[in-house]
Formats: C-alpha cells, structure tokens, sequence
C-alpha cells in the first residue's frame, strides 16, 4: 500500500466519520480467526476484527496483534514484558495476504449487532486507534489480541451480551491449553514449562480461556445477544475466508524425551565405568551442573527480574539451581572443601523435592526432565560417596 493510499484512507475514515445513525445498516462487523502457524509466535493463532462497508467496498482489518521489531532493545523489552502491542489497520486483502502465503486458514463470523450497537463498535476502534491510545501493555492470558476484542465486545453489549458459557466444559489449566498448541513444537514446549511457574497451573474458567484465538471463535458462536428486542445468536452467519488442510505433528526424534533419555543412558554408562575404574570424571559433573546453574540463573532472571505474572514461582528452579555453578567451580579444584559434600545431598534432597511438587500437584513439569532429575541423583550419589576415594580423570 502506497504512502498516499494509506493517507487517504485513514483521512477518510478516522478525520471525516461516517454518520452511522444513517447508514449503519450498510456496515458489516466480523470476527476473523486465523489458524495456527508453524513458529512459536504464531502457534496459537490469532483473531482480528474486520469492518466492511457494503456501499463503498472499504473494507478493513482492526488487529491488536502488532508490534515493532525497531524498537530499540527489543529482546530485552520482550523479555522483561515491557514492549508495547498497539492496534494497527489494514485492509482486508492486505491482511489476507500474510495468510495465504503461509497456508493458514481464516474463518469469518458475521456479527448480529444492531445499527447502534454497529456504531458504538466503529467508534470504539476509532478511539483505540488514536495514537496515544492505540499501544498496550500485553500479557499473553489477560491482554492480547483475542482478549482485547472480547473486552470489546463486553463494553459495547454490557448487560446484553451472554456468553452463553458451556457448563460441561472439560476442566483446563492454562498450561494445558497451552500444552494443545505446542506439542507440534517439542522443543518450544520444553522451553515454556521451563520458564512459565506454578502461576499457570490453575484452572483457567471458560471466559479466561478465550485468551486462545480458537476459543474465543467459539465463545463468539455460542455467545447471545439479549434484552435488545428478540434474543438472538451474537454471530449470525459463519464463512470461511481461507481453507488449508489442518497442520499435524509430525515424530521428530530430534526432541527432549529421545535426547534426554539417550543423554542418561550416556551418563549411566559413564557412571558405571568410573565406579569399575574408580575414575570420577568430574569434568563431565562440572560441565553438567555449570548448565544447570545457568539454567537456574534463567529461572531467577523470569521469575524476580521481569514483568511476566506467569514466570513467578517456577519451582523449576529445584533442580535448575543457580547454586549448581558454585558446585561446578568447586570441583575444577583438585582437593574439595568439606562444605562440597553438603551441597551435594542438598542438591539430592532438591532433586527429590522436584518429584513432591510434581505429585501433589503444585506444579506440572515437562515430562522430559525426568531423564534430567535421575542424572542429578545418579551424579550427586556417585560423587558424595566417592568423592574422596576415586582418583580423578577429568574428561574434556
């Protein structure tokens, strides 16, 4: 879209207003849901609100799900959950575009809203899309481009919208609602549980859990418009804008359970020729436990050093302990200090406390760490018994 084309447009619709009340009937509002993609920033699809008007064929996407990747240190603001989303506009095909390139579907539901109910809407958008109002804070469950549009909803209807909620509705947590989007990505998944907290293991209700694109398709289609003359569906006609054959996963052996399983076995095996040698190999517990430490050096980092209300109370942190590099330093020494043997059965108790979290269910973690959690166990025992007994041979 040229400069001056992008001039006009938002000089016609955002200087010169249409009179609603006139011709509001001529307008058409919809919810977009686009599928999920093959990144992680598209994993969980997206939702967008479509304007068209009928005479004049403008015709316009309102989407909260944009931000600036020239904002200066943009992956430390990402990381710390202080960069901004905003409400950008674009034009129907333009949108469609992106879509279509990428292969992912886009489904329309056509709105039921009366004239007025049709202005409010389009003057909401207006309003949001001034520039000192049009960024936000996002938070990935309680503000993002789904929820943005669902608060919408509500401030325009009120007291008239219904949700229409399904009281049989399977019991989620958020973390098994996002567990349904990335078990195409293995690694991603490995990488959220090890970095989201206990915060998330809670019950998400089913308003809570249209922060998902798909869900809130289908909160909007079960959804009634009501005390505004005959109650009526809030969606009264359902289209599909795109249509792709449905992404599915595909077995990777390239993924945490295979690898942590087969670095184990590894690790076993090693083990047992230090004991039948009486070698300890430290420089394998020394590498091990410095990329714990790191790890754990992560876990603090999200946890008390960022804006994300999800990452708080990460009891990963109970064998990915920043304490680990302390360890790691201490046996680079040839003769270890006393204390070391202490560390060691506190990081066995730590590892054992990770398996009473997981069972009581205060937090649920990545299945593959299971493999990790023996390792640290199997390395802890070995050392603290033969610490002092073996000779070393420290591997590269």
């Amino acid at each position: 879209m040229t400069a001056l084309f992008k001039k006009i447009i938002i000089t016609y619709t955002f200087i010169y207003p249409f009179n609603f009340l006139v011709a509001a009937q001529d307008f058409q509002v919809s919810l977009l849901t686009c599928d999920p993609g093959d990144e992680l920033y598209s994993a969980f699809g997206h939702n967008a609100i479509r304007v068209l008007d009928k005479n004049s064929g403008q015709d316009f996407v309102f989407n909260y799900g944009t931000f600036d990747f020239n904002v200066p240190f943009f992956y430390v603001k990402f990381t710390q959950r202080t960069l901004d989303y905003m409400l950008s506009v674009t034009t129907f095909d333009r949108f469609l575009m992106e879509y279509n390139y990428n292969r992912r579907s886009v489904r329309e539901q056509i709105l039921d809203l009366s004239p007025e109910q049709t202005m409010e809407m389009y003057k909401f958008l207006q309003i949001n899309y001034l520039p000192q109002n049009r960024f936000y804070r996002y938070d990935f469950f309680y503000d993002n481009c789904a929820t943005r549009i669902r608060d919408a909803m509500e401030e325009i209807l009120g007291d008239q919208l219904d949700w229409n909620e399904d009281l049989l509705a399977e019991e989620k947590t958020f973390r098994n609602l996002i567990d349904e989007y990335v078990y195409r990505l293995p690694w991603a998944d490995f990488g959220i549980d090890l970095a989201l907290g206990s915060v998330i293991d809670v019950k998400a209700e089913e308003r809570e859990k249209q922060f998902l694109p798909d869900y809130m398709e289908t909160a909007f289609g079960r959804a009634m418009i009501v005390g505004d003359g005959p109650t009526r569906p809030l969606v009264k006609e359902n289209r599909i804008i795109l249509d792709f054959p449905e992404r599915t996963a595909v077995l990777d052996l390239w993924n945490p359970h295979i690898i942590w399983w087969a670095f184990a076995m590894a690790v076993f095996i090693l083990t047992y020729i230090g004991f039948r040698r009486k070698r300890l190999f430290k420089g394998f517990d020394i590498a091990f436990f410095s990329v714990l430490g790191l790890l754990g050096l992560l876990v603090v980092l999200l946890w008390f050093f960022t804006f994300h209300s999800q990452t708080k109370y990460n009891w990963n942190i109970l064998w990915a302990f920043p304490g680990h590099l302390f360890l790691a330093i201490a046996l680079l020494r040839k003769n270890t200090k006393p204390w070391v043997n202490r560390y060691l059965m506190a990081a066995m108790i730590l590892a054992n406390m990770t398996l009473v979290f997981w069972i009581f269910g205060w937090q649920s973690f990545h299945s593959s760490i299971i493999p990790i959690l023996l390792v640290i166990l199997l390395r802890t025992n070995f050392l603290y018994y033969n610490l002092k007994k073996f000779s070393v041979e420290q591997i590269a």
